[in-house]
């Protein structure tokens, strides 16, 4: 709105007398929010000769404050208005990079902020309601301004505001039904929690309390830049909250945002980037024309290269480049990078590469738009996939170019599955990656582990391919793989499932026998087509296979450092345990039990600040590679149908040689699976010849990930060497 008024009254009255309580004056907040507890005084006449000759000007020179280290000479060519405090100076100029500014103020004007040790401002236009810490470079600014309901990205309602003025994520669904309210610190697993059991109201009514309880719903705070902090070079910033040591330049409008960096995990955005009503974690790289509107980017990840990411939650150690990415909730360690990629109104449950010319969730082919996809972990849609919703898909599945014009249900993780067109037909391979591509499965748990830049890991991300909820889906699919054989045998169609499933097991137990007719999946398209599983009968092996490597490897660990002893009394108390429930809650896993008693703890009021919630996750965290082994060997005791109790040290042995086995064969599959990039004439066809294709690729002889996984064996080999039983 459009208003005219005094000089004088420039600088003052930010906040409505209406909002104020007794006692209080428009300063209250900012006075709250301070980095240095200086003694200002007024300026002295001569200080003020100085000021006016260089060039200043100032309607209420009473209403500028400075220490007794105040430079008049390094303050040129400005103009301030309302309360100004300027904190101590020094003849120097600070450097960044490339970058040399004398410490003071020129050509600036400054309203209404407090300025700490030895900022250099230069060429800021407009400068209003902001609080700077110390060594802070402000260089060709056109805008820096901050309304008196600020909320910096959280999803707050201030005094006198309605509630349609509250920032929400549309997360999982553009339809907004699984809204969610940010909040600076949200994690994945607060985002998945709230997007979750919309059904229950108390449930939902409590996580707005708990976020509310966080926040002043007070007007009058000031946008804060913190120490050693440099932008330069940018046009509109709005309404920010940002850390110590960010570096930001040539941005075009930041607005509503909190920005978290300190030394250690700072934070960086670039040339042309428009970032609105979000929350950005430590150690981000923000830059190239990124536009991002209604998100959180959690810590240590990446947007580039002209990405979209809006109405969305993107996990730690991610990186999005190019693409467009709405209204999706996306765990730690995804990969999105190609121009041509689309992903909308998902969950994608972490360690997930979106490949180019995936379409993800188009709702246009829909009565409306409430469609969503679920993926679990390692989730792969290959080259130019489509999707329709609703949609999900099991744990590391990995999806062949191809239009998939109806709804999918896979069920069975480390699955390919391909679009048949000349047959019509949809053709999964039940754990392809097992049997096909060790390499670039194995090769997973490593990269995303070292991607995993945070410096305080107290919530427990699972990175491993076999946890306890992959290895839940693959007893789930093999049981799935029994029905599926059963019913292809061709016996009565009125029997029941258990006898199907009995006559599969029989079918598939038995190496001599070999599968005569089609595998069918019932309930896995919403079509009238068929749905083939190839390779049932390796597949159901291998999952075997895998699941026992899954229990012998942390036997192995846990020998390493427990005796036998204790081994045998753990077993023993396991012996009426059955396998366990997990949830993948933001990319940290917990028993489902775990989960029902936070939520009921929740509804009960015994948790009133997400900071009580997250040291719950934390204390999870700790006690999950404990849970995480009893998940194991309670699985291994169901393969085996041998209670835990009944394990003689015979019986641990010949787990434990049988791990070395499998391992020294996973090693085998891997160096197998990326020889052949060395040998296949259509890889090597364009070099000239072996020294050039070493020079370009490397020797397979010096390929890190295989000497890695060569020195994983020399190690499990040491191991079950070092375990007396």
């Amino acid at each position: 709105m459009f208003k005219k008024s005094s000089l004088t009254g420039l600088g003052y009255d930010f906040v409505n007398r209406e909002y104020l309580r007794e006692g209080e004056d428009e300063y209250s907040r900012r006075f709250e929010c301070q980095f240095n507890s200086h003694e200002y005084r007024n300026l002295t006449p001569v200080e003020i000769d100085v000021l006016q000759h260089n060039g200043n000007y100032s309607p209420n020179w009473n209403d500028v404050r400075v220490t007794d280290r105040f430079i008049p000479e390094q303050i040129q060519n400005s103009k301030f208005y309302g309360l100004v405090r300027i904190g101590n100076m020094s003849p120097s100029f600070i450097e960044f990079r490339d970058l040399q500014l004398p410490i003071g103020i020129y050509n600036s004007q400054i309203i209404s902020s407090d300025i700490g040790d030895d900022v250099a401002i230069h060429h800021v236009r407009y400068l209003s309601h902001f609080i700077l810490g110390n060594d802070v470079m402000l260089s060709s600014v056109n805008e820096m301004e901050t309304s008196p309901t600020a909320k910096f990205g959280n999803g707050i309602v201030k005094e006198g505001e309605s509630e349609r003025q509250r920032i929400v994520l549309e997360l999982c669904n553009e339809n907004g039904g699984r809204s969610v309210v940010p909040f600076e610190g949200m994690q994945a697993a607060d985002a998945y929690l709230c997007t979750r059991f919309r059904g229950d109201d108390v449930l939902q009514q409590r996580f707005l309390e708990i976020t509310e309880n966080h926040f002043s719903r007070r007007r009058g705070f000031y946008s804060t830049i913190g120490n050693r902090t440099v932008i330069k070079n940018s046009n509109i910033i709005k309404d920010v909250k940002i850390g110590s040591h960010a570096y930001i330049k040539g941005v075009n409008k930041l607005k509503n945002l909190t920005i978290n960096s300190i030394e250690g995990a700072y934070t960086q955005i670039g040339e042309g980037c428009e970032l609105v009503n979000g929350i950005i974690g430590y150690g981000c790289r923000v830059f190239y024309g990124v536009k991002a509107v209604r998100f959180i980017l959690s810590s240590f990840s990446q947007l580039k290269y002209g990405a979209r990411l809006i109405n969305s939650f993107l996990g730690d150690n991610s990186t999005i480049s190019c693409c467009e990415v709405l209204n999706s909730l996306l765990f730690p360690a995804h990969e999105q990078h190609h121009n041509n990629s689309f992903l909308c109104a998902s969950l994608v449950k972490g360690q997930s590469n979106m490949a180019a010319g995936a379409t993800v969730g188009s709702n246009h082919n829909s009565r409306g738009a409430d469609g969503e996809i679920i993926a679990g972990r390692g989730f792969w849609p290959g080259l130019c996939v489509s999707l329709k919703h609703n949609s999900r898909f099991a744990s590391y599945t990995l999806i062949v170019k191809g239009d998939f014009l109806h709804e999918l249900d896979v069920r069975m993780p480390f699955s390919l599955v391909s679009h048949d067109v000349a047959n019509d037909q949809v053709v999964i391979i039940p754990g392809y990656w097992f049997l096909y591509n060790m390499y670039a499965l194995m090769r997973n748990t490593s990269k995303f582990l070292n991607r995993d830049k945070r410096q305080l890991k107290n919530q427990y991300l699972e990175y491993d391919i076999l946890a306890p909820d992959t290895v839940n889906e693959i007893f789930s699919a093999r049981k799935e793989l029994e029905y599926a054989v059963g019913k292809s045998l061709g016996l009565e169609s009125n029997e029941t499932d258990q006898f199907y499933e009995e006559k599969g097991r029989e079918h598939l137990a038995n190496p001599a026998v070999r599968l005569q007719h089609e595998v069918l999946l019932e309930n896995a398209e919403a079509s009238k087509r068929k749905v083939l599983v190839a390779k049932a009968k390796e597949s159901y092996w291998i999952y075997k296979r895998m699941i026992a490597y899954y229990a012998g490897k942390l036997l192995v660990d846990y020998l390493s450092e427990n005796s036998i002893e204790k081994l045998e009394d753990l077993l023993l108390h396991l012996s009426d345990s059955n396998r366990e429930e997990f949830v993948n809650l933001g990319s940290q896993l917990i028993l489902k039990k775990d989960l029902d008693l936070l939520l009921q703890e929740i509804k009960a009021g015994q948790y009133n600040s997400w900071e009580e919630i997250h040291d719950y996750y934390h204390k999870l965290s700790a006690n999950y590679p404990l849970e995480k082994f009893k998940h194991a060997m309670a699985s291994y005791a169901e393969l085996e149908n041998l209670s835990t109790d009944k394990w003689d040290r015979d019986f641990i042995n010949s787990l434990i040689h049988r791990t070395w086995e499998t391992k020294k064969w996973i090693n085998e599959e891997i160096f197998k699976s990326r020889s052949k990039d060395y040998e296949n004439e259509f890889r090597t066809m364009v070099y000239d010849s072996e020294d050039e294709r070493d020079k370009v690729v490397g020797k397979l002889s010096d390929n890190a990930f295989i000497n890695q996984q060569a020195d994983e064996l020399t190690l499990l080999e040491y191991q079950i060497g070092q375990i007396k039983l």
